[in-house]
């Protein structure tokens, strides 16, 4: 038995959830998520709770069943709270600057690197070496975020590089001096 999917997701006020079959489209003050869902369970809203329920005892349903309520929670959230990741910038002259939408970043290449914004998602840069990634859908954030740090990950060497806010870098020593 899942013990998440067992849960019901608490849609909070000024969320409208909408269920047709496997279609789930939820409409919030920050913006509209929809998504289709495997047919192994069945989706349904009792009141300002919505429920997930297999549709048989395999496996496979069971997965199913905790995926769906994680991702239909996901998505409430993302239209009332929304998002966000933050990384920083570590390293003699690495810079950030925001150029309209989009992203210039100065990471010890002979040129700059730029990052054009998705749709659905802001970039907010506080100061040189720091940016937050914003958005309504949790995925969308978490994969623009991966592809900003892989524009120059973390070394282990000397930790140069973007990384996560809080993210530990382990280090390597290096060669040893004789």
């Amino acid at each position: 038995m899942s013990r998440i999917g067992k849960k019901p997701v608490t849609v909070p006020a000024g969320v409208t959830v909408t269920i047709d079959g496997g279609h789930v489209s939820v409409k919030g003050s920050k913006g509209e998520l929809e998504r289709t869902f495997s047919d192994l369970v069945t989706i349904r809203q009792e009141g300002e709770e919505i429920c997930v329920v297999r549709n048989d005892e395999t496996t496979e349903s069971n997965a199913q069943q905790g995926l769906t309520r994680t991702l239909i929670n996901n998505m409430v959230l993302g239209v009332s709270e929304g998002f966000e990741k933050k990384l920083e910038l570590a390293g003699v002259g690495y810079r950030v600057a925001l150029k309209g939408r989009d992203l210039d970043l100065l990471l010890g290449y002979s040129h700059p690197v730029a990052y054009a914004c998705p749709d659905n998602i802001t970039f907010e840069v506080p100061d040189n070496t720091h940016i937050t990634v914003k958005g309504i859908s949790k995925e969308q954030v978490g994969q623009v975020a991966a592809e900003v740090r892989a524009k120059r990950p973390p070394e282990p060497y000397k930790g140069k590089g973007i990384h996560y806010e809080g993210e530990h870098i382990r280090r390597k020593l290096g060669k040893a001096a004789k």
